[in-house]
């Protein structure tokens, strides 16, 4: 009770306050406001602060801060302006108080003058302070209770009033200081705050010293420390037994009134519900006005207990259960319940009633009043109904079963009238050869099954039924009396025999406006819908709706993900997303098969690469990582390695796109091409065949012309040079002679330097193309042509290309077959390597001299350290097969790039071939025009460079 806890506070003999949690000051006592000199209203909110020392408020502030975070204070000595200029120290003590929910409710301090103590720190004056004295200065009977509910400390005013040592009051339960009839709930009131924390509220009979009781009001709050456990229990308890009294004085008073039946009835009908009273058994005596005029009974019908006549069947045992529960406990309570009118309809009432008592606490008459909630409890079913519908809708439960829910709550909520829903047949309606649609019934509980019968694919006319012609004329067909309508003669005559009497039939429609069924209802009296029935049914036609499109949007949507299932089988495709952001990957069903994984299983990134095959998984690691890096969309070819040891083949796409919240998100596809490829290896295994043997054609053919084309000025020359020696062996020698001939060996010679370089220039028809080439993507090109052949030969690339790599300026052709010659000699170079992976390692990078270089590096048999020179020497080789001009031409094309291209030796097996050009040079100068070797090569030259060096 605040009035009295500020009288409390108005008592203490010191300035006392209580604040906010804030610290806004809500009441002072008369001694703050004798020091201070400021009001009430003038001290509050944050008006205190103009006492406070100018140098002591910031502390004050954040002492008031600290405080509310912590929830409770520490003792603080602040100086506080008096009314006549002065400065004074005070020692602040503020406790907090809790609210039921154990939350900071408000503060209580005390300020205590220490300027008139000995001088000693404030410390050891706050810890001398004797706590006793300030509580039993307060006027009122205060009690400090252990957090399990014993007597801890009790104030002087509770030892004077009741006149017992501490040793009986802790024992107040045997003592008798509790009144007999008072102390069975004071007992269950104390037990259940002690359980549950609760604030303790009651009010009972204390015994005085003298033997006499008086009523008080006892509340109990706890007292919680930090970790919000109850430390003790405060208990106040306040003398309220003038109070009382005068509330017996009032009961009794309307006892008095009530002894005039007229005057009673005049003040209660004027209530605007139903009144009434009961005796102490339960027995009703009284009535009012309104409750006769809706039952249609009279007040002596209602007597006793005559009123359970218009409790619905439903209710009444349990109303009846209730009510001797009531009567047994003496409290107050309330049901609620249908009751009759007197048309015989039922109406939800909430019935409340609460005990009178005498003086000596024993219920002496009951009162009571019934309130109509029918409306409050149509909302509730609407409300659980509708529920009920999208909990079956989001639960994908079949269209009949949600719209007979439907019909059974509008057969609920309307009363006396079977409901039937109709459903557009989209099939047969557009499949009919009539011009009209056709309907069939997916819902009617209680419905009239003739009426069904009759409106079921009758036909498209609006003369054939009600049902119909909503559906036909998208409007709503109302019937308030079947007896006096002419249309529909058969329906109207089997309707009339089935009980009904009107017919409301409204449309359903699409969010296109288009008419997907129809709702009707058959009420079973002739009847026109009220203002509150339309817009029920305008929610139910709603509802319906509703269920129609979802039903038939799901079955849309199954039966697309059944042809895209279907086309993913058989064109052997998977699909799945991939977000970039939390690398969540969803597949289709299809994925699943390709990947030979249980679907139950989630798929993630290192699913993947458990399936990737070993030789491709850095290739893909690093596809992946390009792909994340900028964001774009991508294509690769891995190989997959099932657990059985088959591999296949697949062909991913991925597609990069944002989603609805702005995150990154691949969607892609992964195409089983194993087939593809295997029947494709087999071609290209049969295309080699048929380009060596043309190779071999072409070569024996090459050969022969050289063979031609030398052979007769290497047969002059050695002509030349035996008649030379036989000149100069004569006696004597023909010198002259021998010097003729050696000038025909000469010109031989000649003859035969020019065969050769008319050969070469067949290596030589056109000029380089110059552009910027940016050698990381040229050699991705590359890696992409020949993945398959380095895969089938069972060599694993592992590219490590630095990023931002500067450009080249030159023929980027001529640079990706330098990089191919020098990949497949690599590749070669490995083909007998069978005890350890065949692993090659492609490069990129700056080297010290800011050129651009590119180096391939294998684990193969590598060459002789010797031969580092050697090996970019024309027609130079060390394989059985080969032609020695690969690297010859390669070093040539690097140097016309005004490059280097060189090779060395690993410090473990293998070889590294490398090259390295300027970047950004300018080649645009005619010097820049001259012929390439192997620049038109022809295809059977091409075919020759796979066995270069």
């Amino acid at each position: 009770m605040p009035n009295d806890f500020d009288r409390v506070v108005d008592t203490l003999p010191g300035i006392a306050f209580t604040a906010s949690p804030d610290g806004a000051f809500g009441y002072v006592n008369h001694c703050w406001r004798a020091y201070s000199g400021l009001s009430l209203e003038q001290s509050a909110a944050m008006g205190w602060l103009s006492v406070i020392h100018p140098a002591d408020r910031s502390h004050m502030l954040a002492y008031w801060a600290s405080a509310t975070r912590r929830g409770h204070a520490d003792d603080i000595v602040i100086r506080l302006l008096r009314r006549d200029g002065l400065y004074r120290r005070f020692l602040l003590r503020a406790n907090a108080m809790c609210n039921e929910d154990g939350q900071l409710a408000k503060w209580c301090g005390l300020f205590i003058d220490i300027d008139t103590l000995p001088a000693q720190s404030s410390q050891q004056q706050s810890d001398k302070m004797d706590v006793t004295s300030i509580i039993d200065s307060i006027p009122a009977m205060v009690a400090f209770m252990t957090p399990d509910g014993e007597l801890e400390q009790v104030n002087r005013q509770i030892n004077d009033y009741i006149g017992l040592p501490f040793d009986a009051l802790k024992n107040w339960s045997t003592s008798g200081t509790i009144h007999s009839q008072d102390l069975a709930a004071v007992t269950a009131a104390w037990t259940h705050s002690i359980h549950t924390g609760e604030p303790y509220d009651i009010e009972l009979r204390i015994r005085r010293f003298d033997g006499v009781y008086h009523w008080f009001h006892v509340r109990g709050l706890p007292i919680r420390d930090q970790q919000d456990r109850i430390v003790r229990w405060c208990v106040l308890q306040v003398d309220v037994d003038e109070r009382k009294r005068d509330k017996a004085l009032i009961v009794k008073a309307l006892r008095e009134v009530s002894a005039s039946e007229d005057r009673m009835r005049n003040l209660i009908d004027a209530v605007p519900g139903f009144v009434w009273s009961a005796a102490p058994d339960g027995s009703v005596s009284f009535v009012n006005q309104r409750w006769c005029d809706y039952t249609g009974m009279t007040a002596d019908q209602s007597r006793g207990s005559g009123w359970t006549a218009t409790v619905h069947p439903d209710d009444a045992q349990a109303l009846e259960e209730y009510w001797v529960k009531l009567l047994a406990l003496g409290h107050a309570g309330e049901f609620e319940a249908r009751l009759r009118r007197f048309d015989g309809a039922y109406r939800w009432f909430l019935i409340r009633t609460v005990p009178q008592r005498d003086e000596s606490g024993a219920v002496a008459s009951w009162f009571g009043e019934n309130t109509d909630i029918e409306d409050r409890k149509q909302t509730e079913r609407l409300l659980a109904g509708e529920k009920l519908l999208f909990g079956m809708m989001a639960a994908g439960s079949p269209l009949s079963a949600i719209l007979g829910k439907l019909c059974e709550l509008v057969e609920v909520m309307v009363d006396d009238c079977g409901c039937c829903v109709a459903v557009v047949d989209q099939k047969r309606s557009h499949l009919s050869t009539d011009a009209g649609l056709r309907l069939q019934t997916c819902a009617s509980p209680n419905a009239p099954s003739g009426l069904i019968q009759l409106g079921d694919n009758s036909g498209a006319g609006v003369d054939t039924c009600p049902t119909m012609a909503a559906a036909v004329l998208n409007a709503p067909v109302i019937v308030s009396d079947l007896t006096e309508e002419s249309r529909w003669e058969r329906w109207r005559a089997v309707a009339l025999e089935q009980g009904v009497r009107a017919i409301w039939a409204l449309p359903i429609t699409s969010t296109g406006l288009d008419v997907t069924g129809v709702l009707a209802f058959y009420p079973r009296a002739p009847a026109t819908p009220s203002p509150e029935q339309n817009n029920l049914i305008a929610q139910f036609t709603h509802l319906a709706s509703i269920a129609i499109e979802r039903a038939r949007a799901d079955a849309a949507l199954m039966q697309s993900e059944a042809f895209l299932a279907k086309a993913q089988r058989l064109s052997a495709t998977g699909t799945f997303s991939w977000r970039l952001g939390a690398d969540d990957i969803i597949c289709s069903e299809e994925m699943y098969r390709i990947l030979e994984v249980d679907t139950s299983v989630r798929p993630t990134l290192d699913l993947l690469y458990q399936r990737i095959h070993p030789d491709d998984v850095s290739t893909f690691k690093e596809a992946l990582r390009l792909a994340r890096a900028p964001g774009r969309d991508f294509e690769h070819e891995p190989r997959l390695l099932m657990p059985g040891g088959k591999v296949k083949f697949v062909h991913l796409v991925a597609h990069l796109i944002p989603d609805a919240r702005g995150e990154l998100e691949y969607i892609a596809a992964v195409q089983d091409v194993t087939q593809r490829r295997v029947s494709e290896e087999t071609l290209s295994k049969v295309r080699s065949e048929l380009s060596h043997l043309a190779r071999v054609a072409s070569l024996g053919a090459v050969t022969a012309s050289i063979a031609h084309e030398v052979n007769q000025p290497l047969a002059g020359i050695i002509t030349n040079a035996s008649t030379c020696l036989r000149m100069l062996g004569a006696e004597p020698p023909n010198i002259e002679g021998a010097r003729e001939t050696a000038r025909r060996t000469i010109r031989d010679g000649n003859r035969a330097a020019d065969v050769i370089k008319r050969l070469r220039a067949l290596y030589a028809k056109k000029s380089i193309s110059i552009e910027d080439v940016d050698l990381n993507e040229a050699a991705r090109e590359v890696i992409a042509m020949i993945l398959g052949e380095m895969q089938r030969n069972g060599v694993m690339i592992q590219p490590d290309f630095a990023d931002a790599l500067p450009t080249v300026q030159g023929d980027r052709v001529q640079l990706q077959q330098v990089i191919l010659n020098l990949i497949l000699n690599a590749a070669e170079s490995m083909n007998k390597v069978s005890s350890r992976s065949r692993r090659m390692l492609i490069t990129t990078r700056v080297n010290e001299n800011h050129d651009v270089n590119l180096a391939v590096r294998d684990n193969g048999s590598g060459f002789d350290l010797q031969d580092s020179e050697r090996l970019f020497n024309a027609f130079y080789t060390t394989k059985n097969t080969g032609m020695g001009i690969g690297l010859s031409i390669s070093r040539s094309i690097i140097e016309r790039h005004d490059g280097r291209l060189w090779a060395s030796v690993n410090e473990g097996p293998g070889a590294t071939f490398q090259f390295s050009i300027p970047q950004g040079l300018d080649r645009s100068s005619p010097a820049c025009d001259e012929p390439l070797a192997s620049q038109d090569l022809n295809d059977d030259e091409r075919h020759a460079e796979r066995d270069l060096k």
